[in-house]
């Protein structure tokens, strides 16, 4: 063999050491990948697995343990407040209405003359009846009432034709009734009358369930102009 066939000879296995060592590591590299994106799939399969397991377990603790939410009706069913148990949704029979947008709401200092009696809205004294739950004996400005109104709260007037018990009925009502008032009122036209800004109801008895209808919906109800004002720190003439 002389030195050239040498030389190719050591070339030759030269080059494929170097194809041997390259195929190995093309070996290395895919089995470090496949390891890569196994360890992937499984870490993600596990997060999914761990969340499916939180949702259920979640799930069934809500199931078990909650009770059913159930949103309380306005203002009560007839307890210890003094509310009613109306439906709010259903119209009260009789209820007289008046549209808002004409009934205006300026603060003046001289007498008004109003459309309806007793008044459910319009110009007013800028002092409002102390109406936080008032038995009032004696009449009361027509001016100051209809500012309580203003404010949310429903004016229970009667004359004389109204029986005791009725009167006394009415007042323990309103007394434990915050944004109320009630107050004797001659020259109306029915025994016993709810008003309420642009709302007005005509009963002949405490016991008439729509009373209670008529407080659930009226007492800071939908129809107040200025939601959220006292009904205290006004005038008082008890």
């Amino acid at each position: 063999m002389t030195m050239q066939d040498d030389y190719h000879a050591s070339r030759r296995a030269h080059i494929e050491e170097q194809q041997r060592n390259r195929q190995a590591r093309r070996r290395r590299e895919t089995i470090v990948a496949i390891s890569s994106v196994t360890a992937a799939v499984l870490v993600v399969a596990g997060l999914v697995g761990f969340g499916v397991y939180k949702f259920s377990t979640m799930k069934d603790s809500g199931s078990t343990s909650a009770a059913p939410r159930t949103e309380p009706s306005a203002r009560g069913s007839g307890d210890a407040s003094g509310q009613g148990s109306g439906d709010a949704g259903a119209p009260i029979a009789g209820e007289k209405d008046w549209d808002t947008k004409k009934l205006t709401r300026n603060h003046v200092t001289t007498p008004v003359r109003y459309p309806m009696t007793p008044p459910v809205g319009g110009d007013h004294a800028a002092v409002w009846m102390n109406c936080g739950g008032v038995v009032y004996q004696k009449p009361v400005p027509d001016v100051n009432a209809v500012h309580s109104l203003e404010h949310g709260a429903v004016w229970v007037t009667y004359t004389d034709k109204a029986s005791a018990a009725d009167v006394k009925k009415l007042g323990g009502k309103v007394s434990v009734t915050p944004y109320s008032l009630m107050s004797p009122y001659q020259d109306q036209a029915g025994a016993i009358m709810l008003s309420a800004w642009g709302k007005q109801l005509t009963v002949d008895s405490a016991d008439d369930p729509r009373v209670n209808q008529f407080f659930t919906r009226y007492v800071e109800g939908p129809q107040t102009p200025e939601p959220g004002a006292p009904c205290t720190g006004g005038l008082d003439e008890r």
